[in-house]
C-alpha cells in the first residue's frame, strides 16, 4: 500500500511517499511561514504527484495556521483520489524519532514551541505509549512535567542532567510510529485559540 504523509504543523514542512514502510521520496525544509505555498510543489514533485492509497497527516499541536493547511490538503487529496485519510500527533512523531536515535528503549519528554509563550508537553514511556495527554504549560512548570533524562524537541530545557535532541517532524520518519492507532484527520490544537467569537450586546 502507498502511503501519502503530509507534516505541516510547525515551522518545518516535509512531504513522503511510502510503498508499505519503504519510502520512495521524501522532502523536507525548514521555513518557518508559508506551508500553504509551499506544500502543494513538495507534493507535484514526488513521483506520480504522490498519488497513493491512504493519505496520513499530522494534526498536531503545532501552529494554527500549519496544521489547517496540513489537513485541509490531505482532506482534499482524499477526497480526490477516493482514499482514506488518517492524522498521527506532533509530538508522537517526534518522541519515535527521538527514540529511533538510540541504541536502547528510553522514557522520552517532548517539547514544542507552543503559543504566548508557552510549551506544548508529552510524556512518553520506553515502549513509546502516551503517558498522558499533550498539554500547553508554562516555561515554570515545566520541570514539574517533565521527569524523563532523555528530551526531545525544539525547546533547550537547559538542564544538565537531560539529555536534549534538537528535533522537528519529518514525514519520512513516519514508519517509526505505532501504527495500530491512527488519530482522525481532525485538527489538535493543544490550546485554545487566541481569536474569540464575538458576543452580542444584551
Amino acid at each position: 500500500m502507498r502511503t501519502l504523509v503530509i507534516d505541516t504543523a510547525t515551522r518545518a514542512c516535509s512531504v513522503a511517499l511510502f510503498d508499505g514502510d519503504h519510502v520512495i521520496a521524501a522532502a523536507h525544509e525548514v521555513i518557518g511561514r508559508g506551508h500553504a505555498e509551499r506544500l502543494l510543489p513538495l507534493i507535484a514533485a514526488l513521483p506520480d504527484n504522490g498519488k497513493a492509497d491512504q493519505v496520513m497527516v499530522n494534526v498536531g499541536p503545532g501552529s494554527f495556521t500549519g496544521i489547517r493547511v496540513g489537513v485541509a490538503a490531505a482532506k482534499a487529496l482524499g477526497l480526490a483520489w477516493h482514499i482514506d485519510v488518517h492524522g498521527y500527533g506532533c509530538l508522537a512523531l517526534v518522541a519515535a524519532m527521538g527514540r529511533s536515535k538510540l541504541p536502547e528503549a528510553k522514557a522520552i519528554d517532548v517539547v514544542m514551541t507552543g503559543g504566548h509563550g508557552e510549551y506544548f508537553f508529552e510524556a512518553f514511556d520506553a515502549q513509546g505509549h502516551s503517558l498522558a495527554p499533550v498539554r500547553s504549560v508554562l516555561p515554570a512548570d515545566l520541570p514539574s512535567f517533565a521527569t524523563a533524562t532523555l528530551v526531545a524537541g525544539d525547546i533547550d530545557p537547559q538542564r544538565t542532567d537531560r539529555q536534549w535532541l534538537e528535533l522537528l517532524p519529518n514525514a519520512r520518519h513516519w514508519p517509526h510510529l505505532r501504527a495500530d492507532h491512527p488519530l482522525a484527520a481532525t485538527p489538535i490544537y493543544g490550546r485554545a485559540p487566541d481569536a474569540k467569537p464575538a458576543t452580542l450586546p444584551k
